[in-house]
């Protein structure tokens, strides 16, 4: 007699984006498979933007059902509405392939969405080596944000398949910034974003070199100008202040650097750069005691503080990079910094 057996819906639907990630990747789908149980089957999904390391090989070895974009501008986007598409799980988690699963997360979180408003759910990001370069260090203390309701959430989270469907879910066309620019739209429809305060992914940003610190920073200054110019005059605009707030800050600093420099040339004298380098290390150490709630440790918030101040430059210069492309009628490729 023949087996009519169905196998049951899965209750959670993993999306895994990556491009050659390599070993990481094989790291991330082992720690999907290590999780609690969510209370039902899993549906693992992996999509791969056009690797050359053998990605998509190596996650079909892991029991990921794979999908394979190639677009001529790939993007982070892309990759996601793909894979929720494909999904057919009531929830999707969100994952990158550089990050590890925290084994309790999905199960300690799944319970937020018997709120019929929450639409997505996050956790705790943290470097998964913070000692492995300054670079680590530092950005480590970009990942944390007080636990509660929140603007926007990251590319690792928790979210209610139907109000993708209802919004469409990412915008492709964007390089950077397609998580909150999708929290901004569930958001007008009623949708909440729940930051919740336990551990959910480690992430693996294996950044040791200047070069990739500051594309990474011009990449988030063309996404702040590109989201903020979308929603600009609207009733829910997003990220304007941050827009002008940069605008203003990097100039200040550029300006600061131009006196120095120039000063010191004119005066024949190392005062005026002296003085540049005093105002640039008081706004550091203000910014190291405002955010003392993020680390314990003193160096740390004062590398954090040069850190918070340095990147206005290259953000002010990725913003302009967005307004010179749109007046050249460009599309700006991906910006990669691994």
């Amino acid at each position: 007699m023949a087996d009519h057996t169905i196998d049951p819906a899965p209750v959670l639907s993993v999306v895994v984006i990556g491009r050659n990630e390599g070993e990481r990747l094989a790291r991330c789908l082992e720690s999907v498979r290590a999780m609690a149980d969510p209370g039902g089957p899993v549906e693992l999904i992996y999509v791969d933007s056009a690797s050359t390391d053998g990605s998509p090989e190596r996650a079909a070895a892991l029991g990921a059902q794979v999908i394979t974009v190639q677009p001529e501008r790939p993007s982070a986007a892309l990759g996601r509405n793909a894979g929720w598409r494909a999904a057919q799980a009531p929830i999707v988690l969100f994952l990158d392939g550089d990050t590890l699963l925290h084994p309790r997360f999905v199960a300690d979180s799944l319970p937020e969405f018997q709120n019929p408003q929450v639409a997505a759910v996050w956790g705790h990001r943290r470097e998964i080596r913070p000692d492995a370069s300054l670079y680590n260090r530092v950005l480590d203390l970009d990942w944390i944000y007080p636990p509660g309701l929140s603007e926007f959430c990251g590319g690792d989270a928790l979210m209610r398949r139907v109000a993708l469907v209802e919004v469409d879910g990412f915008d492709a066309t964007l390089i950077a910034g397609e998580e909150p620019e999708l929290c901004r739209r569930l958001r007008a429809r009623g949708g909440q974003i729940l930051h919740v305060d336990r551990p959910m992914t480690g992430h693996d940003l294996a950044m040791t070199q200047w070069r990739q610190y500051w594309r990474r920073a011009v990449r988030a200054g063309h996404a702040y100008a590109e989201v903020a110019e979308r929603f600009r005059g609207t009733d829910t605009p997003l990220w304007e202040r941050e827009v002008r707030r940069n605008q203003i800050h990097g100039g200040v600093l550029l300006l600061s650097l131009a006196l120095g420099v120039g000063g010191a040339v004119v005066a024949q004298s190392a005062m005026p750069l002296l003085l540049m380098l005093g105002f640039w290390l008081a706004l550091a150490v203000r910014t190291a005691l405002k955010v003392d709630w993020k680390s314990r440790d003193p160096l740390t918030r004062l590398l954090y503080g040069v850190h918070s101040h340095l990147q206005q430059i290259p953000i002010l210069i990725g913003q302009l990079g967005y307004y010179r492309d749109r007046r050249r009628g460009r599309q700006r490729g991906l910006i990669e910094y691994k």
